[in-house]
């Protein structure tokens, strides 16, 4: 093969890399637009939290279970009716972070972003007492944020986002690369940035 072949060749790959990598930077951006949005949006939340404070909702609330599923004689107690119940009438929300059966009594936490629940029940009556706390709009939004109390679909949504963003930041460089005009000065910046970054963390983070 002559070097005039190989050269042409190595343009034309040039080329098409230059096109590729110019094509899914700007369609995957696209895609993930709204979540990357999302967390540098909640990023700023949840680094001043003091700016958007809400005030806490507190409730609370008795009633009676059935008895035959709390009776202090068996071992343990018939947790799914006994949640299932709890959510129908006062309309629980969020997850079952724990369930703890004592000998006289048992205590349910519930959890979700900017939310928690906790109950008391008295086995050997099935009466309850039952506390909520909700945080507002800025707590939730950061919880999503933190992945905290969230279930397991939303935390592989920020993995997933994680390596859109990723993948976003490697295919801009790719495009720097082939911008020739401006090669030098992007990654002269790119150097500035990440120094930038390490002095802030040794010089100024406790």
């Amino acid at each position: 093969m002559t070097a005039e072949r190989v050269a042409h060749l190595r343009s034309v790959w040039k080329r098409r890399f230059a096109k590729y990598s110019r094509w899914l930077h700007i369609y995957v951006s696209m895609a993930s637009f709204a979540i990357v949005f999302f967390f540098a949006v909640t990023g700023i939340t949840l680094n001043h939290a003091e700016w958007f404070g809400g005030a806490e909702r507190a409730s609370s609330a008795t009633g009676t279970l059935n008895a035959d599923w709390t009776k202090t004689g068996a071992k343990d107690v018939a947790k799914l009716e006994i949640v299932e119940s709890l959510r129908r009438t006062h309309h629980i929300t969020g997850a079952v972070a724990d369930f703890r059966v004592e000998d006289e009594q048992a205590s349910i936490t519930f959890k979700g972003p900017g939310y928690s629940a906790d109950v008391v029940i008295d086995r050997a009556t099935g009466k309850y007492d039952v506390t909520e706390s909700r945080l507002g709009f800025v707590a939730i939004v950061n919880d999503l944020h933190k992945g905290r109390d969230t279930g397991g679909v939303w935390k592989g949504l920020i993995d997933i986002s994680a390596a859109l963003l990723a993948f976003i930041s490697l295919t801009g460089l790719m495009l720097l690369y082939f911008i020739h005009k401006h090669r030098l000065a992007g990654f002269m910046l790119l150097a500035l940035g990440g120094a930038a970054s390490c002095i802030a963390y040794v010089a100024w983070v406790p």
